[in-house]
């Protein structure tokens, strides 16, 4: 999990960089997330190494990471929302569906957010395994209502509903004319809703569990599908390859989401011991 949310900073740091270059140039503050992004992964990385021998350190260094990632997202978000809204215009149209279709992605930043709760879920041993009890710093324990496991299926539900939402908002902008466009709609329903109800079972039966695994298969399938198709779309009708259409055609990388909620939910269901 901690190997995941590293990879995940420095994915974001270069998705929002391709985002950001759209507009021809970057601000100041569209720098933030994509220079922290590659940043916080190194760090990440070299931290794993330090929790060979010393974990704790390595724990608590690495909760002021993603501390800082859940920052960085929830401050993205606000300038997403800002663009979104108009707060000079009449009574009652401050808000509106086609502006939400077309401004920035307003979950789109809260991924960092995410990844820096999975990454803090992730760096502290939870003792004993499916207990919700986790252990800190001098010995000092932590108790939850849900075990590590549960909660890491409904942060793969929100993430799954986040990339649901943000999926059905950018395809919004084609109208959905291409029927094709309903398929990850569908299979992000089924992904969100398979990871909540598994997290609220207390006791899932083997159909539940392989219901679960199959619609994060189908999430997985899903984005690499639509990553390929994403690709064809920005070539030209030749098959040439021009980075102007990579940056602002299709967004090679945005359904690459699907099959990252998809890893992270199977990775779930592996043996919790340590």
């Amino acid at each position: 999990m901690l190997l995941i949310a590293a990879v995940n900073e420095i994915f974001l740091g270069i998705d929002i960089y391709l985002a950001h270059s759209i507009s021809g140039t970057i601000v100041p503050r569209e720098w933030i997330p994509i220079i922290f992004g590659p940043i916080a992964a190194v760090v990440l990385l070299a931290l794993g190494l330090v929790a060979q021998k010393k974990r704790m350190l390595a724990a608590a260094l690495a909760t002021l990471v993603f501390l800082l990632s859940i920052a960085v997202g929830l401050l993205g978000a606000y300038f997403h929302i800002t663009r979104a809204i108009l707060p000079t215009a009449p009574l009652g149209k401050e808000v509106s569906i086609p502006l939400l279709v077309w401004a920035p992605p307003i979950l789109g930043p809260l991924t960092f957010s995410l990844v820096g709760l999975i990454g803090i879920s992730a760096a502290w041993v939870e003792k004993p395994v499916d207990s919700g009890t986790v252990l800190l710093l001098r010995g000092h324990k932590l108790t939850l209502p849900y075990s590590k496991t549960r909660a890491y299926l409904f942060m793969v539900g929100l993430g799954s509903l986040a990339t649901l939402i943000s999926s059905v908002l950018d395809h919004a902008r084609t109208g959905f004319v291409n029927n094709w466009l309903w398929i990850p709609t569908i299979v992000g329903v089924i992904g969100t809703v398979a990871a909540i109800v598994l997290g609220f079972l207390d006791q899932p039966s083997r159909f539940d569990v392989r219901t679960y695994v199959a619609a994060m298969g189908l999430m997985l399938v899903t984005g690499l599908v639509g990553a390929l198709l994403h690709v064809q779309d920005d070539l030209t009708a030749q098959g040439t390859f021009i980075l102007e259409r990579f940056i602002r055609g299709a967004p090679v990388l945005a359904p690459l989401l699907f099959s990252n909620m998809g890893m992270i939910g199977l990775v779930v269901l592996l043996d919790p011991h340590e």
